[in-house]
């Protein structure tokens, strides 16, 4: 590993780990996927999060555009600003990479794991899938991504939603996005 102090920010010195020389910045390496990005941040953050803010869940963190880092958390108490501050305060390493956005999750709250689709069954959900599926009768089958409908169950391999296509079972690696919509 290489050491640098050089920063992408102007007049800001830090230093940054980098693999090798001449290697890309993992928002423009073609050979990660996009989730994996996600799931490798989304896992360092919720384990630094852990030692100070053990109450806080981290439902989803994303990069957007490559240089914008979304976080939606949640507390039992629920998200306050003082709590997105902390968060914040917190994550300094990504506000050194990434414009930083804590929030708390709304009303189209993001599911990203077993245990939330699994807390939500009964709820309307989106789900987009990354490949489309066949579906209608197979004469007329249409290739779809997005299913919006009441999510009835949630495994640990799989989710089950009755949609306007009739009752399907979508599982979690087929799963780009989901989020709860408005009854």
């Amino acid at each position: 590993m290489l050491c640098s102090i050089e920063s992408f920010r102007a007049g800001v010195q830090t230093p940054a780990v980098v693999s090798r020389v001449g290697a890309r910045p993992l928002f423009l390496r073609k050979d990660l996927k996009e989730k994996e990005m996600t799931t490798a941040l989304q896992t360092d953050i919720e384990r630094r999060l852990a030692q100070s803010e053990p109450d806080v869940e981290v439902l989803l963190a994303e990069v957007l555009g490559g240089r914008c880092l979304r976080v939606f958390i949640d507390h039992p108490d629920g998200v306050t600003l003082a709590l997105c501050e902390r968060v914040t305060t917190l994550l300094s390493e990504e506000r050194e990479r990434y414009s930083l956005e804590v929030s708390s999750p709304g009303s189209e709250r993001p599911l990203t794991k077993p245990a939330h689709f699994r807390r939500f069954v009964g709820r309307r959900a989106r789900v987009r899938t990354r490949h489309p599926r066949a579906v209608g009768s197979p004469e007329n089958a249409r290739p779809v991504r997005s299913f919006t409908g009441e999510l009835v169950g949630a495994s640990e391999e799989e989710i089950t939603l009755a949609a306007d296509g009739g009752i399907i079972a979508i599982p979690y690696a087929e799963i780009r996005r989901s989020n709860l919509v408005e009854d």
